[in-house]
């Protein structure tokens, strides 16, 4: 889809899908939270499914509207998205186990992405059933969207398994640490932001060709998008 309006169907698919992963992932930290003793995000009005109440200014819109735009008017289709919600509060004091507890609050948020992502995936049975009923433009939409749906899920589930705090991986990480070392690693958390935006971002331009991250996210979330597509009964997966 490139030239004139035709970027817009593209752009509300990868905004529509991008929101849904975003907000089921933060309400899955948030009902993980509560099924273990902690009601904070709950009489905080965040144990919500409404998108407004996670919007993070620049992690939900700013970046997530560039990175969109940006590849829509040069590549005229969305190939990465990335971006963040505003953080679903928790207090481990309620809880037994802290650190461990933490560790399956964390880990609620990816698992919530990669089941969206299945569940995507199982759509394009009933869109294949029906498509001779829909015309080939709408038909080319429903599967983009389907695709951008397990994009989105899969971005933001395995970006967020990197075990650098306050990403959910580095709280995984800390809860399978001994407390001696839990403890140390994550004060990390102060600076995760940075490590996360120097890594991702800032790296790849200032060494000409070294992108590990990059690297491997492209080469795992290729691998996984062809996993969610067999394990969805999708063909090969291929």
């Amino acid at each position: 889809m490139t030239g004139g309006a035709g970027w817009l169907p593209e752009l509300l698919a990868a905004i529509i899908a991008s929101v849904l992963a975003i907000t089921l992932h933060e309400a899955a930290h948030g009902y993980a939270a509560l099924g273990l003793g902690d009601d904070t995000a709950k009489r905080m009005g965040r144990l919500s499914l409404n998108p407004l109440r996670h919007v993070d200014r620049v992690g939900t819109i700013l970046l997530p509207g560039f990175l969109l735009l940006a590849q829509l008017l040069t590549i005229g289709r969305v190939e990465f998205m990335f971006g963040w919600a505003k953080p679903v509060p928790v207090d481990v004091r309620f809880m037994r186990r802290p650190l461990q507890a933490m560790m399956v609050v964390a880990a609620a948020g990816p698992a919530m992405n990669f089941f969206l992502a299945w569940c995507a995936g199982l759509l394009v049975h009933p869109v294949e059933a029906w498509g001779e009923f829909l015309s080939p433009d709408s038909l080319q939409i429903l599967y983009r969207f389907i695709g951008l749906c397990i994009l989105a899920n899969l971005v933001l589930g395995l970006f967020n398994l990197l075990p650098i705090p306050p990403l959910d991986g580095g709280r995984i990480l800390a809860g399978l640490l001994p407390p001696s070392l839990a403890l140390p690693y994550m004060r990390l958390e102060r600076w995760g932001i940075l490590i996360v935006l120097f890594g991702v971002f800032l790296l790849p331009r200032l060494v000409d060709g070294f992108d590990p991250v990059g690297w491997a996210l492209r080469n795992v979330i290729g691998y996984a998008f062809g996993l969610v597509l067999l394990l969805s009964g999708n063909g090969s997966g291929g």
